[in-house]
């Protein structure tokens, strides 16, 4: 060798190299051991740059390649990771890039636009430190120049170190089966490998989706929907209600305890209530893709199928109930923008935040509260001299993050023009100071959910005189650091008079609003043509 590099200024190059290839991508890897492991990419890297010549411009072309991969793959795993905290996936680029305005939105919501803008910019410094330190790092063992026997070394070096990291991902991946343990771990390779794979699978994926929303069984069939005898139905989503609500101690006391009471008010007032489970496409947001999916008929997992779908002249529910005679309505107190998707899903009316009248002031995020959104439905679509009935959607929000601060139920005629909730818009501590403290963060989720569930059963005990067919439902579970659950399924409750509930019946759900462990669990996408089967007299056209 011609120059001897100091042993440390190695040592402290082969660390960062060393720590960048064992950064986890998901929380749950996030162990006191998750350090420990020997990731088999190391001696890979070394001995590529030890044989590599100096001056020779191969080498800087391998080292700008070097930084790339390695760079992408560890922004891959930090994205990765706030994906699974968020949203109980991984990243994927096709899919998610759109998550980043909506992302930053209800950062700033939730800690103050300096303090979100402050997390971009430490994260935009931590990307450049580390593709610095990267850098560095191979430049530092790219300057050991190996001869002779020692290159040929090196060169049997990098090719068995090659073998050994390529045998452990097709280990990994289930290709092959090793004879012995490698004494280490290629999870960075894999990870890639992994990755390229599943968007290649995405990408086939999204070109082959218009093929799965061309059949519709009831497109052709007549009557629909006739069994509902001209009563209003109302979708009801509740936002972030999940299985968490009766599987998690920390929830499921207070939200079963709730549902136990309104569920006996409401049977004594003569109503019928079933419930069950669904599987949502997703947990932790995007909620406007569960909203697509059960009113389509299709699995709507991500951004690029639900712009396939309004693509698509697949009819939702609600194309059904208008071309039956219903008005349509979308109540959407979160809609603060132009949402001109709108138009496409069938609804003749579209009631976005200041379409509903509140002139209060927001609950940080939340642009108001859900029992204001509900008086306000009843005040500009079922008090109204158009003598057909209602079908409405609504996507009520005091549930969603930040969870602060959650008003108390007022008396339903008392809400004016909601300015009456500014005693409490402003109270309490803020977001930014809450969410510093995750235990405190799910004891707001706790109340925010059971504040939206006593909202809608006060609701339908207030249309004794003529209650509308309600389904109830959550649109997904939350993110899982709070729901600590991995569990895609959110309860759904159908209530309304007993003769139309009965025409359920066959579904197997249980009495009342506590659905069972052991009750139906659907995917989302098969609601439709149940609902439409079950309150049609005609049979679909298979």
């Amino acid at each position: 060798m011609r120059r001897a590099w100091p042993v440390a200024s190695l040592a402290l190059a082969a660390l960062v190299l060393y720590l960048l290839l064992v950064l986890p991508n998901h929380p749950d890897a996030v162990t006191s051991g998750a350090i420990l492991f020997f990731p088999l990419e190391l001696p890979l890297i070394l001995a590529l740059l030890i044989v590599l010549r100096q001056q020779a411009p191969s080498t800087q072309i391998v080292r700008i390649a070097l930084v790339a991969i390695l760079g992408a793959i560890g922004l891959l795993k930090m994205a990765d990771y706030a994906m699974f905290v968020s949203f109980g996936r991984g990243f994927n680029p096709l899919l998610d890039l759109h998550l980043i305005e909506a992302g930053w939105r209800l950062l700033s919501d939730a800690v103050g636009a300096f303090s979100a803008a402050l997390c971009i910019l430490g994260g935009l410094l931590a990307i450049g430190t580390t593709v610095a330190a990267t850098w560095w790092a191979t430049g530092h063992w790219a300057r050991i120049e190996s001869r002779g026997r020692w290159r040929a070394g090196g060169i049997a070096a990098t090719l068995g170190a090659a073998v050994l990291l390529v045998g452990d991902v097709g280990h990994a991946m289930q290709q092959w089966r090793l004879p012995i343990s490698p004494p280490g771990e290629a999870f960075t390779a894999r990870l890639g490998v992994e990755r390229a794979i599943s968007y290649q699978e995405a990408f086939q994926d999204l070109r082959s989706f218009d093929l799965a929303s061309v059949g519709d069984p009831f497109r052709e069939t007549a009557p629909l929907l006739d069994h509902i005898d001209e009563r209003d139905v109302l979708f009801i989503f509740v936002e972030s209600y999940g299985r968490a609500s009766f599987d998690t101690p920390l929830y499921a006391p207070t939200h079963r305890e709730t549902l136990r009471t309104l569920e006996a008010r409401l049977a004594e007032s003569g109503v019928a209530m079933r419930s069950a489970w669904l599987r949502a496409p997703m947990i932790g947001g995007q909620s406007w893709l569960s909203h697509a999916t059960l009113a389509n008929g299709v699995w709507i997992t991500n951004q690029w199928r639900y712009a396939e779908l309004l693509a698509s002249d697949r009819w939702s529910l609600f194309h059904f109930a208008a071309d039956a005679g219903f008005r349509t309505a979308a109540v959407m107190p979160a809609i603060t923008l132009d949402w001109p998707e709108a138009d496409r899903m069938g609804f003749e009316t579209v009631l976005a935040a200041d379409d509903l009248g509140y002139r209060g002031q927001p609950f940080n995020w939340v642009t108001m509260p859900d029992q204001y959104t509900l008086v306000a439905l009843d005040r500009l679509l079922l008090k109204t001299p158009d003598p057909r009935p209602l079908f409405a959607q609504v996507a009520l929000i005091s549930s969603h993050a930040p969870w602060v601060p959650i008003p108390p139920l007022l008396g339903w005629d008392e809400l004016g023009d909601g300015t009456i909730f500014d005693t409490w818009a402003q109270s309490g501590d803020p977001p930014d100071i809450v969410w510093r403290d995750r235990d405190r963060v799910r004891e707001q989720y706790r109340k925010a959910v059971d504040y939206s569930l006593k909202v809608v059963g006060g609701y339908a005990l207030r249309q004794f005189d003529r209650i509308p067919l309600m389904v109830v439902l959550g649109d997904h579970q939350t993110a899982r650091f709070v729901s600590q659950s991995d569990s895609f399924d959110v309860p759904i409750h159908i209530i309304g008079p007993p003769k139309l509930i009965e025409r359920t019946d066959a579904w197997g759900w249980q009495q009342g609003l506590i659905p069972a462990e052991e009750s139906p669990v659907w995917r989302m996408d098969s609601f439709r043509d149940r609902f439409l089967s079950a309150f049609s007299s005609a049979e679909p056209v298979l």
